[in-house]
């Protein structure tokens, strides 16, 4: 992300207006999980998540990796610096809201 670029602050905000993004992004917030824990996880078709995660990942909030045919997401590091407040806003935000807190559990208890 460019540091004085509007365009990209306003794909920061697109990207976090959407439910099951923050949700994808509270499931990450421990660290990678493949994309079919994540589906399992929020109840959601494979190919729905992945839409999800790709947009998350173009706008930089994730990276991912390849094992085999799965998927496996992680928070990536923000370079811009309203970038980095924001997340970390919305992650201290996440470990307090019980929903976030019941997707976390959930996920446990499927995988890691």
């Amino acid at each position: 992300m460019k540091k004085n670029s509007n365009a990209e602050i306003a794909l920061v905000f697109r990207t976090l207006s959407d439910s099951t993004r923050l949700r994808l992004l509270n499931l990450l917030s421990r660290g990678e999980v493949c994309v079919c824990h994540l589906a399992d996880t929020l109840e959601l078709v494979q190919p729905k998540v992945s839409r999800h995660l790709a947009y998350l990942k173009r706008a930089g909030f994730v990276e991912t990796r390849r094992e085999g045919k799965w998927m496996h997401y992680r928070w990536s590091e923000q370079s811009h610096p309203l970038a980095r407040l924001v997340l970390e806003a919305l992650r201290n935000w996440m470990a307090k809201d019980p929903v976030m807190n019941r997707d976390r559990e959930r996920l446990e208890k499927i995988c890691c």
